[in-house]
């Protein structure tokens, strides 16, 4: 498997495609709140195995901090280290931009993912398109 940042329209329409199986599709998730205006200033990431996209992800800059968001796996790729694959690589697009400290905001059943890659809590769980979350940071430190 191997992610590539999104730099086409077929790669980006290919992060939206996942995006749309696991949000829309397996959660529930309504289009309009899965798909937003912040699509086209947002950095995607989509995950191949051999051509086929199993996994997306996007960043964007807020202030100083990056955000990760809308980070997602096919079902049949979870658990085979697609997840980390992803976020490794949104995570490396926020240290390229010198920024220092990252957040998301997890679904509750996938806090403990987070926290294996050095995510923090940092919320009470609120409540996103029907599904419990909390928010999650994380200060990158710079690779030597």
């Amino acid at each position: 498997m191997k992610a590539v940042k999104a730099i086409n329209e077929k790669q980006r329409n290919d992060a939206l495609y996942v995006r749309k199986k696991v949000f829309v599709e397996e959660q529930n998730v309504p289009i309009e709140i899965e798909t937003d205006e912040y699509e086209a200033f947002a950095e995607h990431v989509v995950l191949y195995d051999d051509h086929q996209p199993v996994g997306a992800g996007r960043f964007r800059v807020i202030g100083n901090i990056g955000k990760l968001e809308r980070i997602c796996v096919l079902p049949q790729y979870r658990g085979k280290g697609a997840g980390n694959i992803i976020l490794e690589t949104l995570e490396k697009l926020a240290a390229e931009k010198g920024l220092k400290k990252i957040k998301l905001n997890a679904q509750v059943q996938v806090e403990n993912f987070y926290k294996k890659h050095g995510y923090q809590t940092v919320s009470d769980i609120f409540m996103d398109a029907g599904i419990p979350h909390v928010t999650m940071e994380k200060t990158l430190h710079p690779h030597s």
